[in-house]
């Protein structure tokens, strides 16, 4: 193969492709040059003037290197691995840092090989992170348990490219035996670690970067970004559906430039379809006051050095073909999408067939209860008329605890004509029976229950009503079609769903249909009272996630995370 390349490279033989009079960016020096840009099998092999057996006029565009995100859980777009490059590669995404860690919890390690068996019917790299923390948390019941021993065995696998991101800081600072065997078993199999830091700085982060991990996603303010990448981490700018930090990006400077990479993390298949992927991130910068050029250096390069991905993320002889045509560097729409050197997108559409699916069994009905639940289930008894309810703001994952008064009858709360709604988290995988019980303020919703069986991170099913036999019915529904979304209107007694069959989790559905049947279900959920600015359901998924403060409610109970222990709801 060498020698064609060298011989397309010297213009002696034609190339497969050429990308004809195209304005470039050139990463390496960070400015915009002109000319053909030769392509033999899935290698660049050269710029300049060249002729082609295939050649796409460029002129008016601009081709920049395919998109890396950085960091991102395939699962939270509630999409098969299919369907959701469907949605990413025809807007210039090219290669995906992907963390299953969502149904990794759910199913074990049939999640991961499931991620990565769908992944091979697509025109996108998938790398796939071994997720470090399953559980994430002993407080709460997974589908799945890897201890370091798994980890051990696992992360020699071939598709396995490194480890997923570390939430368990106080396991790797305080020298917990089990959790340094992961990151030792990373570095002896010669692959990355992923971080999750948040707020860690001085000494701690210090033992923390001593066991290897390179990125965070979590950082928040100027003196966090500057310490960690003074101490050698790169750092995600994020810009997912729940979770963004694009401000981040007024602390980019000429010197510490080459240490920022671009990731979504989660993002849900509503905006990938109407918003975009790293396309939008890039569009949101710029339109910021980020330049252009330092914008793409970040989601290309720069990320591909991160992760040890030679011969990626630059337009540059022997680096992959991985490119994107764009309108211009202010909207970023992409006109061509070549991947490995093959066109696979034009106009925002794919050019590939996602309706070979995989689908395994052992991915599917991971919905398990002990009983059917009824109404008597969903008791919440106090013991006087003050207790923590919890609270959350709107665009953001951290909850509050807020002393309510409330009243009750025949040993139940009352929660109708409040502004409290029950929450409850149900175990579904293990038969347990378990049942965490709280109290929720100011979410808005009347009339019945809404459930979900994604709750970070062990997705059991997450709860919200005001009406105990609507909340029965709803996890009764969830059981029956295999996890998913549901309402039920108590006035109408209609129960109304959307099917998530893969770990509860994503839909075998194609995008389009998916996010109709979801939007209309949302679209329901607000008009039952949700606010508006909070997610309907997703919002809700986050409301178990017992790493991120302050109050978080899992199966086994109330849990106060800035303590690390489980609290009493009565005041």
């Amino acid at each position: 193969m060498l020698e064609k390349y060298v011989k397309a490279a010297r213009r002696l033989e034609k190339a497969d492709l050429v990308l004809k009079n195209a304005d470039y960016l050139d990463v390496f020096t960070g400015t915009i040059k002109k000319g053909d840009i030769a392509v033999v099998g899935e290698k660049i092999v050269g710029t300049g003037e060249y002729s082609g057996k295939q050649e796409i006029d460029c002129t008016g565009l601009t081709v920049l290197p395919g998109y890396i995100d950085g960091h991102v859980h395939i699962e939270s777009s509630q999409l098969s691995p299919e369907e959701f490059a469907s949605l990413i590669v025809p807007r210039g995404t090219t290669t995906i840092i992907a963390d299953p860690h969502e149904i990794t919890n759910v199913c074990g390690m049939a999640g991961c090989e499931y991620v990565a068996k769908a992944s091979q019917n697509v025109p996108l790299d998938v790398k796939i992170q071994l997720p470090s923390c399953v559980p994430a948390t002993p407080f709460e019941t997974s589908g799945a348990v890897l201890n370091g021993k798994d980890i051990e065995k696992n992360i020699k696998n071939d598709y396995i490219f490194g480890l997923g991101e570390f939430m368990n800081y106080p396991g790797l600072i305080n020298c917990d035996t089990d959790t340094l065997k992961k990151a030792e078993a990373a570095h002896a199999a010669g692959k990355v670690i992923d971080g999750h830091a948040p707020a860690i700085s001085g000494y701690d982060l210090n033992g923390y970067l001593a066991c290897g991990v390179s990125t965070d996603h979590e950082c928040v303010t100027k003196e966090e970004i500057e310490e960690k990448i003074s101490k050698g981490m790169y750092v995600h700018i994020r810009h997912g559906s729940s979770t963004q930090n694009l401000g981040n990006a007024k602390f980019i400077t000429d010197k510490n430039m080459r240490r920022f990479i671009l990731c979504t993390d989660d993002r849900h298949a509503a905006d990938l379809k109407e918003k975009g992927h790293l396309d939008d991130a890039l569009r949101k910068l710029v339109a910021n006051g980020l330049d252009p050029v330092t914008a793409v250096i970040c989601a290309t390069l720069n990320a591909a050095e991160c992760y040890n991905l030679k011969w990626r993320g630059g337009v540059a002889p022997f680096y992959l073909a991985d490119l994107v045509a764009v309108d211009n560097l202010k909207n970023f729409n992409a006109k061509y999408v070549i991947k490995s050197g093959k066109l696979v997108a034009k106009d925002g559409k794919p050019l590939f067939d996602t309706s070979k699916r995989c689908l395994p069994a052992n991915v599917l009905n991971t919905v398990h209860l002990k009983k059917p639940l009824t109404a008597g289930d969903f008791v919440l008894t106090l013991k006087g008329t003050k207790a923590k309810a919890m609270t959350i703001e709107p665009g953001g994952v951290v909850t509050g605890c807020e002393t309510v008064e409330v009243q009750s009858r025949n040993g139940d709360v009352i929660v109708k004509g409040t502004d409290l709604l029950k929450l409850a988290v149900v175990e579904r995988h293990k038969l347990t029976g378990n049942i965490g019980k709280g109290l929720f303020k100011g979410y808005g919703f009347k009339g019945g229950a809404l459930g979900i069986t994604i709750a970070h991170d062990s997705h059991n099913i997450i709860l919200m009503g005001d009406d105990n036999e609507a909340m029965a019915k709803a996890a009764n529904r969830l059981k029956e079609i295999g996890g998913g979304m549901v309402i039920v209107n108590s006035q109408t007694g209609e129960i109304h769903s959307l099917t998530l069959d893969i770990g509860g989790l994503m839909s075998s559905r194609d995008a389009e249909s998916l996010q109709r049947d979801s939007k209309a279900l949302i679209e329901r959920a607000y008009s039952m009272g949700v606010n508006r600015s909070f997610e309907a359901f997703m919002s809700l998924a986050f409301l178990s996630l017992a790493v991120i403060p302050k109050l978080k409610l899992t199966d086994a109970g109330l849990f106060d995370v800035e303590k690390f222990a489980f609290t009493d709801i009565n005041v």
